[in-house]
């Protein structure tokens, strides 16, 4: 007791070189004062904030003087997501490496501002339609549909003003685990496109350390719909050079070969023998050249296996992050940042050079609407649209 009591008597004259602390000392009890230390000074008892948790903060504003949120989600493990309700969009997303460090694997800006004039979709949701039509025309019945040509002669990924480019709203917030749903409501004709669609996405970070997309949309009238989200990965971390030498597995037997413009040409071509074939992991820069484009690279529609639930894996030797995709949908756009050019400034300061990320994005296949042998997107009233996406971290 003599022992216990004369270490706590040195503990307190230590404070005597700061006044104010000495002073609490004096006037606090024991039991008190250690109360206090552990609560505003949790290292001193080696405590850890495992909590899942969602936080917020001011991201700017849009040019409609409209404040935008950008919102945070982190799990027990301390992996986080954020996402912004301008685009609702995935603006950082922290995963450990091998050795436990976190590192940022998404290519993004430090503020909403660039957002406004970048035309490489980054992290945002996808919409009306993710991908290319034709033309920008499609029929429903009898009746036809102009929308917006944005990608040379083509329409891409909704339009000139599509869903990347909208203010979301944030429908409901959760912590456990941590889960936010975004909503809007896509008024009839916006874009060219028919019907009122009220729209929402919901991003969950669980325990696995899984980030889970979920997209559910309702129509008044018969429209098309293709959801996806177009976050760059770089599982090497943002701005830390290419993606060339990350290994990727794909697990489809077939793919979509594209015209000059990167529309279908509507055949359903099998990958074996071709610089397209991922069914056995190798490098994304492997046989890259040989896939020709201008720029070169790859940006094409993967016919996915039926009955494999795990779309594609994603290794990255140097980190030994790994990244594995599950999704309910029939497609997969592999596209390896081929028009990034090094004239984008992400977070941190850092370029985005050309093959700086590639996307995964989970579909229905390019200008299906203009082919009736790919499935079907048309969403009729009465109808649910309903796709979900999950993206598993782990390393190794």
């Amino acid at each position: 007791m003599t022992t216990t009591t004369n270490r706590f008597l040195d503990f307190r004259q230590s404070f005597q070189l700061f006044p104010r602390l000495n002073a609490l000392v004096q006037e606090l009890p024991c039991c008190l004062l250690f109360a206090f230390l552990l609560v505003t000074c949790p290292g001193i008892a080696g405590a850890k904030d495992d909590a899942d948790s969602l936080t917020s903060k001011p991201f700017g504003k849009t040019t409609k003087d409209k404040p935008v949120t950008l919102y945070t989600l982190t799990n027990k493990n301390g992996m986080s997501v954020s996402i912004m309700d301008y685009g609702a969009t995935v603006v950082d997303l922290l995963v450990p490496d091998r050795s436990g460090k976190l590192g940022d694997v998404a290519l993004g800006f430090d503020s909403v501002e660039p957002y406004f004039t970048q035309t490489a979709y980054l992290g945002a949701t996808i919409g009306r339609y993710g991908n290319r039509i034709a033309n920008g025309t499609f029929k429903l019945g009898d009746q036809a549909y102009q929308l917006p040509k944005n990608n040379g002669p083509n329409s891409l990924h909704g339009g000139l003003n599509g869903f990347d480019k909208q203010m979301w709203k944030v429908e409901r917030k959760e912590t456990s685990p941590p889960s936010i749903t975004f909503s809007r409501v896509s008024p009839d004709g916006e874009e060219g496109y028919p019907g009122t669609l009220n729209v929402n996405v919901t991003f969950t970070l669980t325990e696995k350390d899984q980030l889970r997309i979920s997209y559910q949309a309702t129509t008044d009238k018969p429209t098309i719909i293709n959801l996806t989200n177009h976050t760059y990965f770089n599982l090497a971390g943002a701005g830390n050079g290419t993606i060339l030498d990350q290994v990727v597995t794909l697990h489809a037997n077939a793919f979509t070969p594209v015209d000059s413009t990167l529309i279908p040409t509507g055949k359903i071509q099998l990958v074996a023998g071709t610089p397209w074939d991922f069914r056995t992991a190798k490098p994304i820069g492997k046989d890259l050249k040989a896939v020709g484009g201008d720029p070169i690279g790859y940006d094409h529609n993967y016919v996915l296996e039926q009955g494999v639930p795990t779309a594609a894996e994603v290794y990255d030797p140097a980190s030994g992050r790994l990244m594995k995709v599950v999704t309910d949908q029939p497609g997969i756009q592999f596209y390896t940042g081929n028009f990034l050019d090094g004239t984008l400034t992400g977070k941190g300061g850092k370029v985005y050079p050309q093959y700086g990320g590639f996307c995964l994005e989970t579909q229905h296949f390019p200008d299906s609407p203009n082919h009736a042998n790919f499935p079907s997107v048309v969403l009729k009233p009465g109808e649910t649209y309903k796709t979900t996406t999950v993206y598993s971290f782990s390393a190794k």
